[in-house]
């Protein structure tokens, strides 16, 4: 059997706050993230409410980004990049890695994933062309927006010459860069990596798109903390959200040699393609169960041993109702037993960094023994009948192995294990 890879540090930015330990207090408290979109002027818009980071001026655990980069680099890096550093130096705090030897930087592995890139760059520098002329484009308009910048930027930051990768699948990216990451140090490339996601596209070009996708809620404008709920009948769309998270996961051996306390093992993950629509997965959820039979056997477990799964359900119909298919499909008449939550009902859908925070709630359930509530189910939809959906508040479990769910338009299907060290 492989040596396990274990989890030595997390990092947190998201629409609950900025840092893990804000993050995980107000999600097991129920406090939601959503709120008005302030982020333009949203008069006339069918969609009016966003999952926005908090700003350190409005909120003590918000985002204050000359905190993480000073100014020169700020306004050289769209808004993912800024959070994408934020996250990575509280991940690589906690771990405590920091390598100055040479040999221990090109040992170190870097994979940030991101549903859109830099969005906003793009759309700012749009509207300078047709406003200033192409002249007024700044140098660092491309480097701002590129998708894989997040993941340089870290690198040169600090000074990571192992591989690098930028999984650039919609909602399932992030928790793609894990797997990426998880493999490329069981292939022997690395021995330590830092792993994650950055989104920040809470702008009109995204929520324009996502509204004419029909893929928005819209009919909590008034009520914002109401409009993401996953599994409810009355879920209309999900909530676009922003932030980023990361993980630090090394060989246990490589852990213990520098006495890294582990948090969890990372020890299943499992991908698979649809090859059936671009928006929407099997209705059966056919392909999204097989991403979890091969995560829950990369674990080296059964289907029984899973004590919580956070559900990637994002508040759609059609998605959650495919998931909930696809847990029939994978643990039979077990899946009433259980328990299931989505933690999108309280950050709403961060893209490309969803799978990522949620990774890092799994490894907390873990860690403090805790599950986290869904908000706002009321109603439970009809083929909820039968799931054990925790809300309500937090629920004590004694869980040994936690499943994680993302999946992402184009039918990119991810899963993870997370399980306790020893």
């Amino acid at each position: 059997m492989s040596e396990p890879i274990v989890v030595t540090g997390l990092g947190a930015v998201s629409p609950l706050g900025v840092g893990v330990e804000a993050n995980w207090r107000r999600l097991v408290s129920g406090h939601s993230g959503i709120r008005t979109n302030t982020r333009f002027d949203t008069t006339g818009w069918k969609c009016r409410v966003a999952g926005l980071v908090p700003t350190h001026t409005e909120d003590a655990n918000g985002f204050d980004p000359e905190r993480s980069m000073d100014a020169r680099d700020l306004r050289r890096n769209d808004l993912f990049i800024q959070y994408a550093i934020t996250a990575a130096i509280e991940a690589l705090k906690q771990a405590g890695w920091n390598p100055e030897a040479v040999e221990d930087r090109i040992r170190t592995a870097t994979v940030i994933g991101t549903g859109v890139g830099g969005v906003p760059a793009i759309t700012a520098a749009s509207e300078v062309i047709r406003t200033a002329g192409v002249r007024r484009l700044s140098p660092f308009v491309v480097p701002s927006f590129l998708p894989n910048l997040a993941a340089g930027q870290v690198a040169i930051r600090f000074g990571f010459h192992g591989p690098a990768g930028s999984p650039t699948t919609a909602c399932a990216a992030s928790a793609q860069a894990i797997g990426d990451a998880m493999r490329m140090i069981r292939a022997g490339e690395a021995d330590i990596a830092l792993c994650g996601g950055a989104e920040a596209c809470v702008d009109p070009v995204a929520i324009g798109g996502f509204t004419a996708a029909k893929a928005l809620s819209f009919g909590f404008n008034d009520v914002p903390h109401r409009a993401s709920r996953p599994f409810d009948s009355d879920h209309d769309g999900f909530v676009l959200s922003e932030g980023a998270a990361m993980l630090v996961i090394e060989r246990l051996s490589h852990a213990e040699r520098r006495s890294a306390r582990p948090l969890a093992v990372l020890s299943g993950y499992g991908t698979t393609t649809d090859a059936h629509h671009v928006t929407a997965g099997w209705p059966d959820g056919r392909e999204a169960a097989r991403a979890m039979e091969i995560a829950i056997r990369g674990a080296a477990i059964a289907p029984h041993d899973i004590g919580y799964i956070n559900a990637h359900a994002t508040s759609t119909p059609v998605g959650d109702a495919a998931e909930l298919a696809a847990l029939e499909r994978v643990f039979g008449a077990g899946a009433a037993r259980i328990p299931v939550s989505s933690t999108k009902s309280a950050t709403g859908h961060m893209l490309g960094a969803a799978g990522a925070i949620e990774a890092v709630f799994s490894v907390l359930t873990i860690h403090h023994q805790v599950a986290p509530p869904s908000l706002n189910i009321e109603r439970p939809m009809p083929e909820a009948e039968g799931f054990n959906l925790l809300s309500g508040g937090a629920h004590p479990l004694n869980v040994r192995h936690v499943l994680s769910n993302a999946f992402g338009f184009g039918g990119v299907n991810a899963a993870l294990v997370f399980s306790r060290h020893h």
